[in-house]
């Protein structure tokens, strides 16, 4: 990745557009990484990769033990509450 300082690039703009449309670009402000430039192309290919959404705690064990199904005969343990936890929520 081409690096270019933010004196540069404000002083050669052109030479930066031209960079960044061969690979992404990297600017610096007083030594730091600062920004990225990159071409609109090179954008979409991030654009395009579709998240995962977040999964529980509940939801990633099962997919887990999709994957390795001995993993499943792992049992939970989940420790009792101690006296000064406040008390569980009951609905009616």
């Amino acid at each position: 990745m081409k690096t270019m300082t933010s004196r540069e690039f404000n002083q050669r703009t052109h030479e930066a557009q031209k960079a960044a449309r061969e690979a992404p670009l990297l600017i610096t402000q007083r030594g730091k990484p600062d920004l990225v430039i990159m071409s609109y192309q090179e954008y979409e290919k991030y654009e395009k990769k579709p998240e995962k959404p977040e999964l529980s705690f509940l939801e990633s064990w099962m997919e887990l033990a999709k994957e390795q199904p001995d993993v499943s005969d792992i049992e939970l343990e989940i420790p009792a509450r101690r006296p000064y936890q406040r008390k569980p929520v009951e609905f009616d």
